[in-house]
């Protein structure tokens, strides 16, 4: 068994792992079961009130958990996969604990090789936020992941700068990290 094969099944009983992206490391739970992400939101020690993203492995899998309006689907071919989590409307698939009440889903599709083998083969989303207690520096190594979790994917040194959130429901960025200027001029493209 690989460890990608350990991770689903970590996943597959309400597990916790953390699991590198291109950007930081990140803390991944079954997207689908509200235990599971409790056990998110209790290692991170988050507030409830705040969403958390979910990490999905293609544009099918994000169509099942959040609605692509008309003229979202160029800007996600632009940026996806990659370091980029885009904002949208959630379906009701989408447990509303993940939304924090707002009725929003950050959605990404990572484009490290690791991170989409481990969605692929669990074959549903999972979350996405970093592998850090609330507030803290985001982890770009093994050492830095700092909270409780059943299994971690070690992948050495990460780039350590985190996605960039754009909210495509009005259009703006909400986080500015990877990638950011050119998500800026594609967006001030959109609003000229």
């Amino acid at each position: 068994m690989d460890i990608i094969d350990k991770a689903v099944a970590v996943l597959m009983h309400d597990g916790i792992v953390i699991y590198p992206t291109e950007t930081v490391y990140g803390l991944g739970a079954d997207a689908f079961s509200d235990h599971a992400i409790e056990k998110v939101y209790e290692a991170k020690q988050r507030p409830f009130s705040q969403p958390v993203s979910i990490a999905v492995s293609s544009f099918d899998m994000l169509a099942a958990v959040a609605f692509v309006e008309p003229g979202i689907e160029e800007f996600l071919q632009a940026f996806l996969p990659g370091p980029v989590t885009v904002v949208l409307r959630a379906k009701h698939s989408v447990p509303d604990i993940l939304t924090g009440g707002t009725g929003l889903i950050g959605v990404r599709i990572p484009s490290h090789p690791v991170a989409l083998s481990l969605i692929e083969r669990f074959d549903s989303p999972i979350t996405a936020t970093s592998a850090n207690l609330h507030g803290a520096k985001d982890p770009a190594t093994p050492d830095e992941c700092t909270v409780p979790r059943d299994l971690l994917i070690d992948s050495g040194r990460l780039p350590g700068t985190p996605s960039t959130v754009v909210d495509m429901t009005t259009r703006t960025i909400l986080r500015r990290g990877a990638r950011a200027d050119q998500i800026e001029q594609y967006l001030s493209r959109l609003q000229s």
